[in-house]
């Protein structure tokens, strides 16, 4: 037997569990994996010490192109989530320049993506008042469904969808067999409280924190629900702040109700003790909570309520950082690169996270909600890409390390587990040893057709 690329000798995290074992790779595809295999390769990689790790999936990212150069970009963002042993990620349609609302700005943002993207992506389309109707031209370009903001994104061009707006893009979505992702806070609340603190003059960390309280969060899903319940659409709700806002989706989904939802890293490591610490690097919508809220947060995600960890990576250039009003601060985190070094320190830490739970919150959660292809486990006939990773190694963020373009991150100085030694993308290592290896091989995945009878 001939393969591509044999990797030798490492800890496999394989759907049964870690196995010693090699795996075999062909035409960008796990051809084998078992115990010292027998065979030549035109390649062989020895990684004895190291685990084998499907690659990162991130379906929450903000990498701005087309239109804004000076943000982030495909190619420092692909290259950042790649040193994350990232491989494959879903791009926001909010933040370029135009929004990903129709059928030409689709295209914009694919030809920006190709030649620039490192790994392999997904494109979410946008849903907003005044297009619901380019979303089937939206879904035959191949977007894995469509984002909505209960409440102001933040962005001129990406407006907020109204209620009337949000359930009738949901029963297209639902004809489509594509889900609607929603940004729920209620923004009649978040929006009252800001203005009541900025005429009271009180612009300060501890008031834009409280300007957007946990009932915000819980009121606008508990709506998105309902909403999508009567459209029959399938809907999943990005960043979860709290426990109480994920045991409103664990309900509904018992009530047969086809929603899920995700946290980030930053709610699960970060407290608002943090953001007074950190400043702005460390601010985002929904705000860092209490610890309190967090240890009902991650009961939940302990729970299984949680379908994956995402990072909502949402940089922006510094000065959109500086203000002494808080309220004028960007809210974003940028923090791609650390996701599975966070899970993984959490899974050797306290929180007690077995490896295979750490996989599913990284990897196969996202993959298997959106319908993404055979990725996210390594077994027979699955896409080749993989994480190799030293998980002996722990050691604290250096802000060096960071390869996005801003290198503003809540995590430096955070102990992260694991230094990803290679990323392979297909088969192919497009990051190795600290440094990005080969051209930008990204290319598009679209969701797998949605069963018949589940559109129904």
């Amino acid at each position: 037997m001939r393969w591509d690329l044999v990797i030798r000798g490492g800890t496999v995290v394989a759907p049964e569990g870690p196995i010693r074992a090699d795996v075999a790779i062909a035409d960008g595809q796990i051809a084998e994996v078992a115990p010292e295999l027998a065979g030549t390769a035109a390649e062989t990689i020895d990684v004895t010490g190291c685990h084998v790790l499907p690659g990162v999936v991130d379906p929450h990212v903000h990498f701005n192109d087309p239109g804004r150069a000076g943000w982030e970009g495909f190619e420092t963002g692909s290259t950042a989530f790649a040193a994350g042993g990232g491989t494959l990620f879903v791009d926001m349609p909010l933040n370029a320049s135009p929004p990903t609302l129709d059928a030409a700005s689709f295209h914009a943002k694919l030809a920006a993506a190709r030649g620039a993207a490192r790994t392999d992506f997904a494109l979410w389309g946008g849903l907003v008042p005044g297009n619901v109707d380019r979303l089937p031209e939206l879904a035959e370009r191949g977007v894995a469904g469509f984002k909505a903001f209960m409440s102001g994104s933040g962005i001129d061009d990406f407006q907020a969808a109204d209620d009337a707006t949000l359930w009738q893009g949901m029963k297209v979505a639902g004809e489509l067999g594509l889900p609607v992702l929603v940004h729920a806070e209620n923004d009649a609340i978040t929006a009252a409280l800001a203005r009541e603190a900025i005429v009271a003059g009180r612009t300060g960390i501890r008031d834009y924190l409280a300007s957007r309280p946990v009932i915000a969060e819980v009121e606008a899903i508990g709506r998105a629900v309902a909403l999508a319940a009567d459209a029959g659409c399938p809907l999943h709700i990005v960043h979860v702040s709290s426990g109480a806002g994920v045991a409103i989706v664990a309900e509904a989904r018992a009530r047969g109700v086809d929603v899920s939802c995700e946290t980030c890293p930053h709610y699960l490591v970060l407290t608002d003790d943090d953001v007074e610490r950190i400043g702005a690097a460390a601010k985002c919508a929904p705000p860092l909570r209490s610890a309190a809220v967090q240890a009902e947060l991650w009961q939940r995600v302990q729970a299984g309520d949680v379908a994956f960890v995402a990072s909502d990576h949402s940089p922006a250039p510094l000065s959109m950082k500086q203000s002494k009003n808080f309220f004028e601060v960007w809210g974003g985190i940028a923090g791609v690169q650390a996701t599975l070094g966070l899970m993984l320190e959490q899974g050797y830490g306290t929180r007690g996270l077995p490896l295979a739970d750490v996989v599913r919150l990284t990897s196969r959660g996202a993959v298997e909600r959106f319908r993404l292809g055979d990725r996210g486990r390594i077994e027979l006939g699955f896409v080749a890409d993989l994480a190799v990773v030293d998980l002996a190694h722990a050691a604290p963020l250096a802000a060096a390390d960071l390869h996005d373009r801003h290198g503003l991150s809540p995590y430096v100085g955070r102990t992260l587990r694991g230094r990803v030694r290679k990323t392979l993308v297909r088969g192919r290592t497009v990051f190795a040893d600290g440094k990005a290896v080969g051209a930008a091989i990204g290319a598009l995945v679209r969701p797998a057709p949605c069963p018949r009878e589940v559109r129904a």
